[in-house]
């Protein structure tokens, strides 16, 4: 069985022939520093894992590194970059956007493996109108995305996200107005919250019937952090992102895509509200170890179970980086047997990784190849 046989059987919640084995977005950090300026899949094939490639031009995200490049700009939402600090270990960026009814500012910082953002554009309630009135969307090369799906065969498969800074509206919304600020404007004004919510939705709905309809993607990533159950709560989650999760895996479902649900943080006590939300896969069943509270990969299966895939669980700091390799073995063993004993399961970094020796990788894959069906 191919590796992409492999995860598409997964993804359709069948047992492959063994447990596929992955890691979360291949950091280009780690590919400089640790393969040698590999390429993803290169790097994939090397260390014997089947390949996941993220398909990140145009997508919109802020934080992956140098994402001003792909920056748009239209008549009516001019951006501009004034370049306070240019040293990529310790970059600082001012954001401008003019509009036809005002003018939105951001900050960013970033070094040479992510970018954050250092102020936020929301600043008054009227900020949202301009975004709800002006923000433009990308559209996709679909020439291009179809030449990387066959560059990457059968060695795997290709992802794409929803655009915008997170795909999930929620997620979004916390890129515009820090969590905190979001979280209490929830309870002192949730309406401006929705208002704000639907106007990304219509964005995200729009980028999807102009740019995802048609695109050979295997798995579009939806969701994002800030709808963890350890930075919102489930009665919050179910108000202000299940509803739009929905309609995002409606649209995509009628372009034909399969969606993973994107929650890096908690997920124990929103597992009912995941398989509410429509999609067909839920990642990345974090552990305490990096920030989630996941510690009976059974729980979860019993909820997800014949009802979403599921990908990810290990730990990429504590296990896969600093791990023994028995220490890598006896946990991708723990992890198959959890979840993936009925199928449905690939096996994954629960996230990004920068310094995970490369012999640790190839020993995961190497545990992985031992888990079969």
């Amino acid at each position: 069985m191919t590796s992409k046989e492999r995860m598409l059987r997964v993804l359709g919640r069948e047992k492959p022939d063994r447990l596929p084995v992955t890691v979360h977005q291949w950091q280009q950090y780690h590919l400089d520093t640790c393969l040698g300026g590999m390429r993803a899949l290169e790097a994939f094939q090397h260390c014997g894992l089947d390949a996941s490639i993220q398909y990140f031009e145009a997508m919109g995200q802020f934080w992956i590194p140098n994402a001003e490049k792909y920056l748009i700009s239209t008549p009516e939402w001019r951006e501009e970059i004034e370049i306070v600090r240019d040293d990529p270990d310790d970059k600082l960026l001012n954001h401008s956007i003019t509009t036809p009814g005002g003018r939105l500012t951001y900050k960013t910082g970033g070094n040479r493996t992510t970018t954050w953002i250092t102020e936020y554009l929301i600043k008054r309630h009227e900020d949202a109108e301009l975004i709800a009135k002006y923000m433009p969307v990308a559209k996709l090369n679909r020439q291009a995305i179809a030449a990387e799906y066959e560059r990457i065969g059968d060695a795997g498969i290709l992802r794409g996200f929803v655009w915008g800074d997170q795909a999930g509206c929620w997620q979004h919304a916390c890129c515009l107005q820090s969590e905190e600020e979001l979280i209490l404007e929830c309870v002192d004004n949730p309406d401006w919250v929705h208002g704000l919510l639907r106007a990304l939705l219509g964005r995200k709905l729009r980028f999807i019937e102009e740019s995802l309809e048609g695109a050979k993607f295997d798995l579009i990533e939806t969701g994002g952090g800030a709808g963890s159950d350890t930075v919102i709560s489930p009665d919050l989650h179910r108000e202000f992102c299940l509803p739009y999760d929905r309609q995002i895996h409606d649209a995509l479902h009628r372009c034909g895509h399969r969606t993973a649900y994107h929650t890096c943080g908690g997920m124990m006590h929103i597992l009912d509200l995941i398989v509410a939300n429509g999609t067909d896969a839920s990642e990345t069943l974090a552990p305490p170890g990096v920030g989630g509270n996941i510690t009976d990969p059974a729980a979860v299966r019993a909820v997800f179970g014949g009802k979403l895939a599921m990908i990810g669980g290990m730990d990429q700091f504590n296990i896969l980086t600093s791990g023994t390799r028995e220490q890598i073995r006896r946990e991708t063993h723990r992890l198959f047997e959890g979840f993936g004993r009925d199928g449905g399961y690939l096996c994954s970094a629960s996230d990004h990784f920068f310094e995970t020796p490369v012999d640790n990788l190839k020993a995961f894959a190497a545990a992985a190849r031992e888990c079969t069906y």
